[in-house]
């Protein structure tokens, strides 16, 4: 997938980029570089993403609810306007405790 164009040398509200859905978790692509990625998505309440691990750290930032983001087995809750970094090859898992967006930056190496 090719970068946003439309994006390009906009200013634009981030969280106004991804719409909630009832029941599914919406995502957009807004950066796909060799070096890393910009994804914007938005969960309803109770969705989530199953325990996986990523050959590369990720950063969480969340634009808006309240997540719980659990890495190698421990818990941490992120609302609005905070982040989390998570480590490459450590199996980590999201669900949403409300609905919430958020703003994953891959960074590879």
């Amino acid at each position: 997938m090719k970068n946003d164009k439309s994006l390009i040398g906009k200013t634009v509200e981030l969280s106004g980029l991804v719409a909630y859905q009832k029941g599914v978790v919406v995502s957009r692509m807004v950066i796909d570089k060799p070096a890393g990625t910009v994804t914007l998505f938005a969960f309803d309440q109770g969705q989530g993403l199953s325990e996986h691990t990523a050959p590369f750290d990720a950063l969480v930032n969340v634009l808006d609810g309240e997540v719980e983001i659990t890495i190698a087995g421990q818990p941490g809750r992120v609302k609005q306007g905070e982040m989390m970094i998570m480590p490459a090859n450590q199996p980590h898992a999201l669900k949403a405790i409300t609905r919430f967006k958020m703003m994953l930056v891959m960074v590879k190496s």
